[in-house]
């Protein structure tokens, strides 16, 4: 079989503009509404917005590759490196790392990439680990790189990479094209960068996620400005589509499926953090017209709630929930639940055992 980077074209990819067209001018659109929206914040609130969409983009790159982080170290240890948040935490290596990696990609969105960049991303993504060869670096052990599945006595092969002698030929070339003259549209370039990254696999760990990096490096580009968009945090929530996409495209070097399905799927991470931003403008809303009504088991418990996001609680806050979150009895918990329907808090659905409350706030799932 031959893979993408075998063909004689290579990295010469062929795709459709007339497929991408639309979703083109659907992104442009959709982020001028973004900024639109964003220039009614405070300043505290942008930093927290940025904080926030962040941290979900760190646990959620992170998950993708099926590493389970804790959510409030990573988000302290972002808002540390924003110099938001003096307090010490003690913080694991390998979140601290993603912390540090994400908010470096804020900073330096519109420097050009380099190895140097590259090297420095690793190197914080690596932090801790002591099973790797080559951190803070391309590869350079000679059996194949490989992405498989399956029993180990009969594995299944889905990608294999260019030899790691190649590395430093096929990088110079990436980083040459990732910082040259782009005559695509924002979603096509970004969308190209990511595959093209992943199909040269150039670190013994990480690609995944340095690779997920560069896609929003390179829509931030190609806008002037971050973009802010919770791009790993779809991707997340589709991972299988996101595999199987990647395992379709990377054998030929004509690519417009590819692009389509991430075109796609930046538009849905741009639908989720536009929801998000509204879900913050309501959440202040709500604190404004509920200011010194509620007490210290409510107010608990509906911080809680705020936290679970835009979504909320999965099938919604249980009286169950609220003992647990309030440390309190059932009956103050009936009371209190009672006391925030009435006060507009919270809205109420079901019956008995069934009944389950919701934020009574305006916002819509982004979920696609």
């Amino acid at each position: 079989m031959k893979w993408n980077w075998q063909q004689k074209d290579w990295p010469e990819f062929s795709f459709k503009e007339e497929a991408l067209s639309d979703l083109e001018a659907k992104f442009l659109h959709q982020s001028g509404i973004l900024i639109g929206t964003l220039k009614s914040f405070s300043d505290d609130d942008k930093r927290a917005l940025t904080v926030e969409i962040i941290t979900d983009e760190a646990v959620t790159t992170s998950a993708i590759e099926g590493e389970i982080l804790d959510r409030d170290s990573v988000q302290s240890s972002i808002a540390q490196n924003f110099g938001l948040n003096t307090l010490r935490r003690n913080i694991p290596p390998e979140e601290k790392g993603i912390a540090e990696m994400m908010v470096d990609l804020y900073r330096t969105y519109d420097t050009p990439l380099s190895h140097k960049m590259l090297f420095s991303w690793h190197t914080m993504l690596m932090t801790g680990r002591r099973d790797l060869h080559d951190i803070g670096r391309y590869r350079t052990h000679q059996e194949p790189m490989r992405v498989v599945s399956g029993k180990y006595q009969e594995p299944k092969i889905h990608f294999e990479a260019p030899p790691s002698s190649d590395m430093k030929m096929e990088m110079n070339r990436f980083i040459t094209w990732f910082n040259g003259k782009r005559i695509t549209g924002a979603l096509t370039h970004a969308g190209i960068a990511h595959l093209y990254f992943v199909s040269i696999h150039p670190f013994e760990d990480g690609n995944g996620r340095v690779g997920r990096a560069l896609a929003e490096k390179s829509l931030s580009m190609s806008l002037g400005h971050p973009t802010l968009i919770s791009l790993s945090y779809m991707i997340e929530k589709h991972r299988k589509n996101y595999y199987r996409a990647l395992e379709l495209n990377n054998k030929e070097l004509e690519i417009t499926d590819w692009l389509v399905y991430f075109a796609r799927t930046i538009l849905d991470a741009q639908s989720y953090t536009q929801s998000l931003i509204n879900f913050l403008i309501e959440k202040t809303k709500f604190y404004d017209q509920l200011r010194g009504k509620l007490n210290e088991r409510q107010e608990k418990v509906i911080e809680r709630m705020f936290r679970e996001g835009v979504d909320g609680f999965k099938g919604g806050l249980s009286a169950e929930n609220y003992i647990s979150i309030a440390n309190t009895s059932r009956a103050t918990a009936t009371r209190d639940l009672k006391d925030l329907v009435g006060k507009g808090a919270l809205k109420k659905k079901g019956q008995l055992k069934h009944t389950r409350y919701y934020l009574k706030i305006e916002h819509e799932s982004a979920m696609p």
